[in-house]
């Protein structure tokens, strides 16, 4: 019974991978796809993610990025027409995705000579047949990259707690969902105006009423959005500020814990001062993107420059 039920899977994600790979060049919901196969957005989000080990919006845009990455070789288009084919809303949004994927621009990549004609490199493509040394983070020097972005006027949309301070705390706050009750970051990643994927958040004191936590998940919208919010979710206004972002290294999964935890400790020693900028806390949340080991820990955290 158990490998009927396991192919039904198989075939059922299948089915929903190739409805995303004929629409990659159109915007895709997960509600879009959940109807492709007769299913529930919640069901099918469960299953794929547990037939790819991917949440739908990652393998979306991983797709994405490796379609443009063929694009970008096998013609001369420019950048950013590539971009808007496929659904990046700029030339700096697809570049800072490309580049954080592949480690190189999408133009350098475009014109590096391969005889391949055109080369993904081997680890985004293959991270779980890596070996664990390759993917092992030396923590003694636990090499974290930052830059400073801006983020224009937006809002966010987020699910409070009534306690919670850390991750780990929220998880056991909201506890097990069910399909008629989903978990907070399901919610959110359904959320199609998104600007950028759900983040955890650390709520400064003047975006958190009395009674509510810390710690929270929630996702940036558009400033002027005006559709309804989510049952039990709030919605704040951020303004305008510039972010300083943090990026550790890639990391084997299995030592999520440790890694991460050496990444926020020396992210927490960080003077931003070097850069001529001082925490602004007062702006917008801190904020943690989900913790994958490819792509290593990310953090952010609202700057503004010293007079």
């Amino acid at each position: 019974m158990m490998e009927i039920e396991h192919h039904e899977a198989t075939t059922i994600v299948a089915q929903m991978q190739a409805y995303i790979k004929s629409h990659l060049q159109e915007p895709i919901t997960s509600s879009d796809i959940a109807k492709s196969v007769g299913y529930s957005q919640y069901h099918a989000a469960r299953l794929f993610k547990a037939e790819t080990g991917l949440a739908l919006f990652e393998y979306i845009r991983r797709e994405r990025l490796i379609q443009s990455a063929y694009v970008l070789r096998s013609s001369k288009s420019k950048v950013l027409d590539i971009a808007l084919d496929f659904i990046f809303d700029s030339h700096e949004g697809f570049t800072r995705a490309f580049t954080n994927a592949f480690g190189i621009t999408p133009k350098k990549y475009a014109n590096y000579p391969s005889p391949e004609g055109w080369l993904i490199p081997y680890h985004y493509l293959n991270r779980h047949k890596l070996k664990t040394e390759e993917w092992k983070m030396e923590t003694k020097t636990a090499v974290i990259f930052t830059q400073i972005m801006e983020r224009p006027a937006r809002k966010l949309i987020l699910r409070r707690s009534q306690r919670a301070t850390d991750y780990f705390e929220y998880m056991e706050e909201v506890g097990c969902r069910t399909p008629e009750k989903p978990e907070p970051w399901d919610i959110l990643c359904d959320i199609k105006e998104a600007l950028y994927e759900p983040v955890g958040v650390w709520l400064p004191n003047n975006m958190r009423p009395e009674g509510t936590g810390i710690y929270a998940h929630g996702v940036e919208v558009p400033a002027d959005y005006a559709n309804n919010i989510p049952e039990g979710f709030d919605i704040i206004e951020l303004q305008p500020c510039k972010v300083l972002v943090f990026q550790g290294e890639p990391y084997d999964d299995e030592d999520f814990q440790e890694a991460v935890g050496v990444c926020m400790e020396r992210i927490q020693g960080f003077n931003p001062s070097v850069y001529g900028y001082q925490y602004a806390d007062e702006l917008a949340p801190r904020m943690q993107l989900s913790p994958m080991g490819w792509r290593g820990y990310i953090e952010m955290r609202p700057v503004k420059e010293i007079r």
